[in-house]
């Protein structure tokens, strides 16, 4: 029963937190864990075993051990204290449809039940008229609904029926530097409330992820070693401040090559959260969102360096910006805003990092000339 005043965010006292199932890891995967529950299970019976067999042997000893009976000093910017205060925000995401289950994390960003979340973790409830279900670390669970959801960043916001939420915080993911102190914090594998810590590894990584059936997303991604798993997608990244830097969504696994193992290895990736709130921001207003483009379109087949637009008729958006800057089919992209482009994947997400509106420039190569022009970026029609 909880205490007089206490926030109902908050858990009752003598509570102890929901733990739900996992049933979808990152990148869109839906690989079940099986046997989960029986390695639990046998770890404990070996750690009873082993208890009770170094008490009988020790029983006629006496070793003399001192216990520590001082109190730990947690202080407020510590792991622990910044765990105290986010962790209570973070909710558990579980999703029941015709064509199986899902699981993610996900936070509050403001008091009256918005949730930011990934598009993949919904996807599944949003194409077959399936249920979500929120839950709390308190175990209170509430149905959400989607508000809006984009793919091409992988994004999604929920809305829940309650009041004076515990919002997060937003920081500014263009201040993070390499070697920061970051927090993850989510539901990997339905473990609800798990923290894990680390520092941003890298900045700007293109990553890309899809399923396969739909659209692409194309991330401009932070870089973590904090051990992010699946189940973690959605879940908020945080500085040492408690402030949200990024929202969790993808990890990298080793090829078979390596043995396949697919959960942390040190490589997870966090959309910035700059462009979260953005697109977070748009979908609360009109329930969808827009991407900033060029109009070209690149070919994926081409395996030289840089980006190739490609040779097929209407590569190139009649009236855009890339036709008004004298672009043409055939041409290779080889820089954005000053920095090397290596492939299409890199490119697109140069572009998708900055807003409709922008200024940027694009140097090209035709016919072994480089050329650098401005564009001027305009929004996606969906």
């Amino acid at each position: 029963m909880s205490l007089p005043n206490t926030p109902w965010w908050l858990p009752a006292e003598g509570s102890q937190p929901n733990i739900a199932p996992a049933s979808s890891p990152l990148r869109r995967s839906r690989r079940r864990l099986v046997s989960w529950n029986t390695a639990i299970a046998m770890a404990l019976l070996a750690g009873v075993v082993g208890s009770v067999v170094g008490r009988n042997l020790n029983l006629s000893q006496n070793t003399g051990l001192v216990r520590s009976v001082a109190a730990v000093d947690r202080k407020p910017d510590s792991i622990a204290g910044i765990a105290a205060r986010v962790s209570p925000s973070v909710v558990s995401i579980n999703v029941t449809s015709t064509t199986g289950g899902d699981t993610g994390s996900g936070f509050f960003i403001a008091s009256n039940g918005y949730i930011l979340t990934n598009n993949h973790v919904v996807e599944a409830a949003a194409s077959s008229n399936g249920t979500i279900t929120v839950n709390l670390i308190n175990g209170k669970n509430y149905p959400a609904k989607i508000v809006g959801r984009d793919s091409s960043y992988d994004l999604a916001v929920l809305k829940v029926d309650v009041t004076d939420a515990p919002a997060l915080t937003l920081g500014d993911s263009d201040k993070v530097e390499v070697g920061d102190s970051v927090i993850a914090i989510g539901s990997p594998l339905g473990l609800a409330g798990t923290v894990t810590s680390g520092i941003i590894s890298a900045k700007n990584r293109a990553v890309t992820s899809g399923n396969g059936a739909g659209e692409s997303s194309y991330i401009d991604a932070l870089q973590t070693d904090a051990a992010i798993n699946p189940g973690n997608s959605g879940g908020p990244l945080v500085d040492i401040s408690g402030a949200v830097v990024g929202v969790n969504s993808a990890i990298a696994s080793l090829g078979s090559s390596f043995g396949s193992q697919a959960g942390s290895i040190g490589l997870g990736f966090a959309i910035p959260i700059n462009q979260a709130r953005k697109t977070a921001e748009q979908l609360i207003k009109s329930g969808s969102a827009t991407y900033p483009i060029v109009g070209m379109t690149l070919d994926n087949r081409f395996t030289g360096v840089g980006a190739k637009i490609s040779d097929m008729a209407n590569s190139i958006l009649p009236g855009g910006p890339a036709a008004k800057a004298g672009i043409k089919a055939g041409d290779v992209v080889t820089a954005i805003d000053g920095n090397a482009i290596h492939n299409s994947e890199e490119a697109i997400v140069a572009i998708r990092s900055h807003s409709v509106g922008d200024k940027v420039k694009i140097t090209y190569l035709r016919a072994g000339k480089s050329t650098t022009v401005t564009v001027v970026l305009i929004a996606s029609k969906k």
